[in-house]
């Protein structure tokens, strides 16, 4: 029912600046987007700052007596894929920060327009930023079992039987994950 004193024009100017206001108040998600971002930097840094640390432990790794040796290679390369783990966390974030970017603030045109971009950094649905976060998040479990396998040392057949069996689950996730995203 419309009011005597207003004119058309002017019926609809408050539920236009409700939904005004409304559409706007997606940019509430920038500051998510920059705290995804600062994490990202954060993590690739501290990541990076332990790759130098890993590598300068090894300068005298000739030097080292043959214990001492096989000690510090066990540790580097459980080092080693600690950074990795720290790599794949950072770009957890920047994927992120990019996601949320593009599905509520608007389309990063420098990465639409340039044929040399990756598509992986372009999420067009809500779906789509969870399928490529889920991958990354499947790359860290296998990263981190890794970790820990690599200190694994089975006593008896039984635990043999289930590091094989884990590593064989390990394969399906990655079957399966592999055929969703084929669909």
């Amino acid at each position: 029912m419309s009011s005597p004193n207003l004119n058309p024009k002017q019926q609809g100017l408050p539920e236009k600046y409700f939904e005004g206001m409304l559409w706007n108040s997606r940019f509430i998600v920038i500051i998510a987007v920059i705290a995804s971002l600062i994490m990202a930097v954060g993590l690739f840094y501290v990541t990076a700052v332990d790759v130098y640390f890993t590598l300068s432990h090894l300068s005298h790794y000739h030097e080292l007596a043959d214990v001492e040796r096989a000690e510090l290679k066990s540790a580097t390369v459980a080092h080693v894929v600690g950074s990795v783990d720290g790599f794949l966390l950072g770009i957890i974030m920047l994927i992120f920060a990019l996601g949320l970017y593009e599905l509520f603030i608007s389309k990063i045109d420098a990465a639409a327009n340039n044929a040399t971009s990756s598509k992986i950094l372009m999420i067009n649905s809500l779906d789509d930023l969870k399928d490529k976060l889920a991958k990354v998040i499947l790359m860290i479990l296998i990263v981190m079992f890794f970790e820990q396998a690599v200190f694994l040392k089975p006593t008896g057949p039984l635990e043999l039987l289930y590091y094989s069996l884990a590593i064989m689950l390990i394969a399906l996730a990655l079957y399966f994950s592999q055929k969703a995203y084929d669909h």
